[in-house]
């Protein structure tokens, strides 16, 4: 068993996997009720979520029976040339419940990034221990993401000398196949899809 700090950082690191499912899911909603409405934004922008994106959609859920308000000083200031586009992408007939639902799942899409980013704070401050480890496995082709490098120390910890090769961890991870021989009969199991480390990243 790991020691408790570990422990403690892994249920946080998978809480944090957990909120991160449910802002994708709830950006599925969002897009989802848009494309509804015929609301789009995302044939002219990159990020639909974005905050030149998000602007006019809480402007327009003031008032969903209005969409010739003024879009400019909604936007980033390069995206200037792209206002007539724009202006077409957002006229559309949301109808009242449409409107309802996109403002609901748009504050609970806010909300549950304000508390990602209040989780994170405190995952920061728990893995401060283990920065040198952490800064190890950043250097890892692929490990670009701080919090993908905490996710390794919270689920394997920093103690290998519980493995005694780098085989047994891969194995522990779900990450190699598993023999199982029967009399008369030898079965091969796939790996698991993202192993059982991987899974929170």
């Amino acid at each position: 068993m790991p020691p408790l700090a570990i422990r403690q950082l892994r249920d946080l690191m998978r809480y944090r996997f957990k909120l991160t499912n449910f802002t994708s899911s709830e950006k599925n909603r969002f897009q989802n009720s848009l494309t509804v409405s015929n609301i789009q934004l995302g044939n002219v922008v990159s990020d639909t979520f974005g905050k030149s994106s998000m602007n006019i959609i809480g402007k327009l859920l003031e008032d969903p029976t209005d969409t010739n308000f003024d879009i400019e000083p909604l936007i980033h200031g390069s995206m200037d040339h792209k206002i007539p586009e724009l202006k077409l992408a957002i006229f559309s007939f949301i109808t009242p419940e449409q409107s309802g639902k996109l403002a609901v799942i748009k504050k609970h899409y806010e909300n549950l990034n304000a508390r990602k980013s209040d989780l994170e704070e405190l995952v920061r401050s728990l893995a401060k221990p283990y920065t040198e480890e952490i800064n190890l496995i950043l250097t890892v082709l692929s490990f670009k993401n701080i919090f993908l490098a905490i996710a390794v120390v919270s689920e394997i910890g920093i103690d290998m000398d519980v493995f005694p090769t780098a085989k047994h961890l891969c194995s522990w991870s779900g990450l190699t196949r598993q023999i199982t021989k029967v009399p008369a009969r030898k079965s091969q199991s796939e790996c698991r899809e993202q192993g059982a480390i991987s899974s929170p990243f």
